[in-house]
């Protein structure tokens, strides 16, 4: 058994104020026995549409060693789902970090899918205009599980998801910044269909209401586990949902439906 956190925020364009909300948080899923903590995408700033948007180096980003202090001071491991670090040409990685509890940066990852998406009502996003891909699968390998990580769109490519489960993932993270469009149309259903696919528990930490650049994000942070069942929900509020998971589970729901293994190789007929 392992207890697992997921902060649901409303992040806001104060950077500083946003670090000080999210260790109030992470204090209290600590309190609450929780091991292992994940943030959503963007966790520390929601742009204003870009503008006045100061881009650190990693290893000088206050957000990145307020990451690490936390991770250190609290004795978890922390994934921070994701933060903006320059890539250069006035462009960033949208990146997941994953401290371990001295502290220390495990693995990061880069949003390999950009979201370039008009959703209606007058919604375009082109996060390609900002945002430069990455390229790499990411797993890790913790005390109680191997680890996949992924970011939001991610989740609508079944791949990737894969992909890691094949490689030895038993549990995959997903943060997000879904959109309420979007996440009442899809959410729900996509991360149950990734657990049940890969047979992982999906832990989903989700931007949530209306932030300060006028964005509407869904919320409903998840966890599912490897059978689709949702553990945890954390509806439409700021806070903390934790989960006591049991790595078993991921064993038993693969031995009933071993689909990883059943995978074959086809061509197409055009």
């Amino acid at each position: 058994m392992v207890k697992i956190a997921c902060l649901q925020l409303t992040s806001g364009t104060d950077l500083l104020g946003n670090i000080k909300k999210i260790e109030n948080l992470v204090a209290s899923a600590v309190a609450q026995g929780a091991e292992f903590i994940v943030t959503p995408e963007n966790t520390f700033l929601m742009e204003e549409n870009g503008k006045n948007l100061v881009i650190y180096n990693q290893d000088e980003h206050p957000a990145v060693r307020a990451s690490a202090d936390m991770a250190r001071k609290y004795g978890v491991w922390l994934l921070i789902g994701s933060v903006l670090v320059a890539a250069g040409n006035n462009k960033s990685y949208n990146r997941s970090l994953l401290f371990n509890p001295q502290g220390e940066l495990v693995v990061q990852y880069d949003k390999i899918h950009l979201f370039d998406v008009e959703v209606g009502d007058g919604q375009v996003y082109r996060e390609s205009a900002r945002i430069v891909a990455g390229d790499k699968a990411v797993i890790a390998k913790l005390p109680f599980a191997k680890l996949g990580l992924t970011i939001c769109y991610d989740l609508r490519f079944p791949k990737l998801y894969r992909t890691l489960a094949k490689a030895g993932a038993s549990i995959i993270t997903v943060p997000a910044a879904f959109t309420q469009v979007t996440g009442q149309a899809h959410w729900h259903v996509l991360l149950r269909a990734r657990a049940i696919e890969t047979g992982c528990f999906i832990i989903a930490p989700a931007q949530t209401g209306i932030h300060e650049n006028g964005r509407k994000t869904y919320g409903h942070s998840l966890i599912v586990s490897p059978w689709g069942e949702v553990v945890a929900d954390a509806g439409i509020g700021e806070g903390v949902i934790i989960a006591d998971i049991d790595l078993l589970e991921v064993e038993n729901a693969r031995a009933k439906l071993p689909s990883l293994e059943h995978d074959r190789d086809f061509i197409t007929n055009n």
